[in-house]
């Protein structure tokens, strides 16, 4: 490769060595949160607010009370206690958890504005009995900004006590963090009237607009007319009847205009809305107990595209024990949502039943009129009616509360008087216990219903969760779950093989920077070829869990890989891997990669392992990243110009070789890259060194150039194998100047 050094190492000596291999760390479970919903071990904890037919809370229930059913199963509940919170009341309820959940609350980094944060929080004694309320406006129309106001306003007035968190937060487009958690009422109170200015937005079309053209008074009588003025078209018989079928060719592609760009802003809206809550929630789980998230809504655009994201947002609200408590700032509606759904699916009905009559009588139009463009595809008209399905309003922001054990305060035009129930709710709930009759966590989803068999009580409780053992860092996806249960099981079948790799590039800025490389065979994955073979698509996702010492897990990682294309590029499709390549940031000490590549289509999985240590940095030392062996690399262009900078070299980006053995005839060469970082002007020194059994059998020294600004020095070489014998072997490197030195080694195979 350009700009590579190649040199011959001296051979000191070669002996044959055993097969050197990594063992992978057995997982551990995690200890378990105690207050929320995810499946540790054998328990399921749930927590249950039951209230009378008058909306008073019952307080004298016993376990003989509730009955729980996960999947229609009745289950043995194992301890219930109640619950009571707050500034005056001590709780009851098991221990506090791990200790990496008492700490203060750090909301998930997003697009900020915030610039006060709450000066007097709860001491870290008070952490168990904390509180946490997210206040979350999304886009909202002018009344519905205004209405959302004097309820947030209504609920700040009824105070909170010492040991709530309340947090700001707009979604306009993206997120904003309009005030950190504080229990500062006067910071909440400067950030609701922020979020009125905030949230402007202009709101996407509604089912209503986009179908005005469609009640135009003339348009049926064109539909009717079509197969006389197709007719027409084509023998030029009038042109009257011409000038009506231009016009609605017009109106036509006006309709299909603005459906399209809806379906698309939808789309945006309903990924911006769903990331929002998501990254709140994963805040929210650090802090035990009941949560809850305040959500000010007109509508969420739940398209088919953003269906799998929305359920996320349950899923992992019921993991993290967050209640979502769903207000309709639309308030007093004067027509139903399901009114004008209905009314938009009749028009899309009757237009298609038109064209379709029509279509009968013409035999030939040349591809114009409704057996030609006109018509469009039946599937685009199916999509639609599913989409009007989904607008309802009230239906999705129902679907939030009931299925979190929330509330949904709607058809109102006075919602703050009803918010005082989320504080209730917090502050005096039943914890339940039970260990599920299922002990087979293969991730699918367990439904649960929560009882109580006394005469009119009413439950909130969560609705369901994935059986998933162990806890993350990060939520839980829906498409990583078949992944995550099978790292989590015992065994896993490896229908096809990948390999994983994890590096230190300890940064000046980031001394704990960590990328991950999964190679992924093209070939091995099951692509999908439609049945006219015009087309083909996969559909694979890539998970990655790192470890730490103790067998937790410190990251996941993951990508949901959607691939497709047309038919006469499947075979070059098929060639070559696919690289999955994800940074993440750890603390220093020796952590195990384990990393599974899951088939969707096919059913099918691969694992691989892998290690990497993150070194102690210590202030004005070298530091040496991991050593990477290439193998090959390619022009940087203007498809690559954004690739990590870490696995550049000069104009060269490098694909690492993630433990693949070298062949003397094919590969000629070993490539090594590494960077060592030099804080001050000393001239540094690299020594490299190869061993096998224990013995060197090459050295050299080297003679590295001045940093650059940033104090980076990149160094690769080539090292021709053909004086090697197979076998196994330790490639050592060291740097030094006159103050410091940093070593590091990486391993590696050569085959005949």
């Amino acid at each position: 490769m350009k700009g590579f050094t190649k040199f011959s190492l001296v051979l000191v000596l070669a002996i044959a060595g055993g097969l050197i291999a990594f063992s992978q760390t057995q997982s551990q479970s995690e200890p378990q949160n105690p207050d929320t919903i995810v499946v540790e071990k054998t328990e399921v904890i749930l927590d249950a607010v039951v209230r009378d037919k008058k909306g008073r809370p019952v307080t004298n229930l016993s376990a003989k009370d509730f009955e729980v059913y996960e999947n229609g199963e009745l289950q043995q509940i194992s301890s219930l206690r109640r619950v009571v919170r707050g500034s005056e009341a001590n709780i009851s309820r098991p221990s506090a958890g791990p200790s990496e959940n008492k700490q203060t609350m750090q909301p998930t980094p997003a697009t900020s504005n915030a610039t006060t944060t709450a000066r007097a929080l709860p001491s870290p004694a008070d952490v168990n009995n904390l509180s946490a309320v997210a206040l979350v406006f999304d886009r909202l129309s002018t009344n519905g900004r205004a209405r959302s106001h004097e309820a947030a306003l209504a609920y700040i007035a009824q105070g909170f006590p010492q040991n709530d968190l309340v947090g700001v937060f707009a979604v306009n487009p993206s997120l904003k963090i309009l005030q950190q958690f504080t229990n500062d009422k006067q910071l909440v109170k400067q950030a609701v009237d922020q979020a009125q200015s905030e949230n402007s937005t202009t709101p996407t079309l509604n089912p209503a607009q986009i179908d005005e053209a469609s009640s135009l008074s003339y348009l049926n009588d064109l539909w009717k007319k079509q197969a006389l003025l197709a007719d027409a078209l084509y023998y030029g018989r009038s042109k009257d009847q011409m000038a009506d079928l231009v016009a609605l060719l017009v109106l036509e592609m006006s309709i299909r205009t603005a459906e399209v760009f809806d379906g698309l802003e939808r789309d945006r809206q309903g990924q911006g809305t769903t990331a929002a809550l998501l990254a709140i929630i994963d805040a929210m789980r650090k802090l035990p107990g009941r949560k809850a998230v305040i959500f000010f809504g007109e509508s969420v655009a739940v398209t088919a595209k953003v269906m799998p994201q929305f359920r996320n947002v349950i899923s992992n609200a019921n993991r993290a024990g967050v209640s979502i408590y769903s207000v309709d700032a639309a308030g007093l509606r004067t027509v139903s949502s399901d009114v004008e759904a209905g009314q938009a699916m009749t028009l899309l009905g009757q237009r298609r039943a038109a064209i379709a009559a029509s279509k009968e009588d013409i035999t030939s139009l040349n591809g114009i009129g409704p057996a030609g463009n006109m018509e469009g595809p039946m599937t685009f008209d199916l999509e639609r009616n599913e989409e009007l399905v989904r607008r309802n309003p009230e239906r999705i922001l129902a679907a939030l509360a009931d299925e979190t054990g929330g509330l949904l305060i709607s058809s109102t035009n006075d919602p703050g008087a009803r918010l005082r129930q989320v504080n209730e709710d917090l502050h005096s709930y039943y914890l339940l216990t039970y260990s599920p009759r299922n002990q087979n966590y293969d991730g699918g989803y367990r439904r649960i219903s929560v009882r109580v068999t006394r005469t009119g009580a009413d439950v909130q409780a969560r609705k369901g969760y994935y059986a998933l053992r162990g806890s993350y860092d990060s939520p839980i996806l829906e498409y990583e779950v078949p992944a995550l249960a099978m790292l989590s099981g015992k065994t896993v079948t490896d229908a096809f093989h990948t390999h994983c790799a994890a590096f230190s590039f300890p940064e000046p800025t980031r001394p704990g920077l960590v990328p991950v490389v999964v190679e992924v065979p093209a070939g091995a994955i099951n692509f999908l070829v439609d049945n006219a073979k015009t087309k083909y698509g996969a559909d694979f996702s890539v998970v990655v869990l790192i470890r730490n010492a103790a067998s937790r897990v410190a990251r996941k990682l993951s990508t949901h890989y959607l691939l497709n294309g047309p038919y006469d590029k499947l075979d070059a499709a098929l060639n070559g891997s696919i690289l999955f390549y994800k940074e993440t940031q750890l603390e220093p000490g020796r952590y195990s990669v384990s990393s599974i590549v899951y088939d969707a289509l096919a059913k099918q999985s691969s694992t691989s392992a892998a290690t990497v240590t993150v070194p102690i940095v210590e202030k004005n030392s070298l530091r040496l990243s991991s050593i990477v062996l290439v193998k090959n690399g390619e022009h940087l262009s203007s498809a690559n110009k954004q690739a990590s900078r870490l696995l550049r070299f000069n104009e060269l980006l490098l694909y690492p070789n993630l433990g693949e053995p070298l062949s003397k005839s094919d590969d000629k060469e070993l490539t090594l890259f590494l960077t060592a970082y030099a804080p001050d002007a000393l001239a540094t020194k690299l020594t490299l060194e190869i061993a096998q059994g224990g013995r060197t059998v090459g050295q050299l020294s080297y003679d590295l150039p001045a940093a650059d600004q940033n104090g980076r020095i990149q160094y690769a070489s080539a090292i021709p194998l053909d004086k090697f014998q197979p076998g196994n072997y330790e490639l050592r490197v060291t740097v030094q100047n006159a103050k410091s030195k940093a070593m590091n080694a990486a391993l590696f195979t050569i085959n005949p």
